[in-house]
């Protein structure tokens, strides 16, 4: 898959004329796309399909702050395997969403905050490593980086962010999708078994990770195929409406006592720039009693907002903020959390820490936003 990132300005950025709030004129970034493909060369399929001949034991990692793209995607190969006869682990470098827990194998995964020399363990004693939903071994944490770096068998990457940042043997890895669950499907029954048709546990894991990852189909969904695939999964056995109900309609009270702080208190709107934010101290979390996953998905109703194009979320954690971008369009935010923060992503949904206060951070990032984007004089 090759990708032509365009900046619309020269670097150092100059000043982007906004004649209106609502033109693309603001946005910072374009994405040209060279190739729609979504192909697995075949010698990958034949590395793949060797190497599983000599394979008695898979791990499957993911990302810090896993969702339901992560756990979907994983807990996918970990079902197809198992059924395989092969021994399969799943590792969460840290606790996930009290709302996935539902998810057919959510029981047997190995959280590594809460058991590590298991999960690095299950690691090393692996003949195949599969790295899903993240690019890099450092979105994993310090705790698997090394982990994952250093492995000795054999790696695959299954994965839709992009500028990849890890060797593997094999590499499935596009932007131009969905979700990691939709490649994972591709993986397993376009390509490496084209015979075979998923169980409905493995197609209950892919659709949670691909209407999660598209907030249900409402943004990165134009493309056909994951259209025939959402077919194949309801075909498998889902029930498309329970699903929901088990995903959206299994919050906390602390999600909804957070929400409503973070809506009603904490949100900013810069409607000369097409730019929204908001934000939670550590305060805010420890009075509402905050729960793993609470904060999921609150980044988006900044978008909602009109005249907005672009937002952002800060969450207050121990040392760090941790900040989610979201944009409209052809706002590229994974350049410009790539720029400003050191983070990345996608181009319309990126995430990044930072080391600082909270009135550093957003002080940092409104800065960021004016050099970008700044009325013509």
């Amino acid at each position: 898959m090759n990708v032509c990132l365009q900046r619309l300005e020269a670097s150092p950025p100059t000043p982007n004329s906004i004649k209106n709030k609502n033109e693309e004129a603001n946005h910072i970034f374009r994405i040209f796309a060279l190739s729609k493909s979504d192909t697995l060369e075949e010698q990958d399929i034949q590395k793949m399909q060797a190497a599983l001949k000599d394979t008695k034991a898979i791990a499957i990692v993911f990302h810090f702050n896993p969702d339901g793209d992560a756990l979907g995607s994983a807990l996918a190969l970990y079902h197809y395997f198992k059924d395989g006869g092969y021994e399969v682990s799943v590792i969460s470098p840290n606790p996930f969403p009290g709302f996935l827990k539902w998810m057919p194998g959510a029981e047997d995964i190995i959280v590594a905050q809460e058991n590590l020399t298991e999960a690095r363990k299950r690691i090393k004693a692996a003949d195949i490593l599969f790295v899903v939903d993240m690019n890099a071994p450092h979105r994993a944490g310090q705790d698997l980086q090394n982990a994952i770096s250093k492995f000795p068998g054999f790696r695959v990457l299954i994965d839709h962010h992009v500028q990849p940042d890890i060797k593997c043997d094999v590499m499935y890895s596009t932007h131009l999708t969905t979700s990691a669950s939709e490649l994972v499907y591709n993986f397993l029954y376009k390509y490496l078994t084209p015979d075979r048709t998923p169980s409905k546990e493995i197609a209950e894991c892919l659709y949670v990770g691909i209407i999660t990852d598209t907030g249900s189909m409402s943004y990165t969904c134009d493309f056909p195929d994951s259209y025939t695939v959402l077919r194949k999964l309801i075909e498998a056995g889902v029930n498309g409406e329970d699903v929901h109900r088990r995903v959206y309609d299994n919050y906390t009270e602390s999600r909804m006592k957070l929400l409503g702080l973070a809506l009603s208190q904490r949100l900013k709107v810069i409607p000369e720039l097409g730019v929204s934010y908001m934000y939670l101290t550590k305060k805010d979390l420890t009075d509402n009693g905050f729960q793993i996953g609470d904060t999921e998905g609150f980044v988006n109703y900044g978008l909602s907002l009109a005249t907005v194009h672009y937002t952002a979320f800060f969450t207050e954690r121990d040392n760090r903020i941790r900040v989610s971008f979201r944009s409209k369009g052809i706002v590229d935010v994974n350049l410009f959390a790539r720029k400003y923060f050191e983070g990345g992503g996608h181009a319309n949904a990126a995430g990044a820490f930072y080391h600082g206060s909270m009135e550093d951070a957003i002080a940092h990032f409104e800065k960021a936003i004016r050099e970008n984007a700044q009325l013509e004089k």
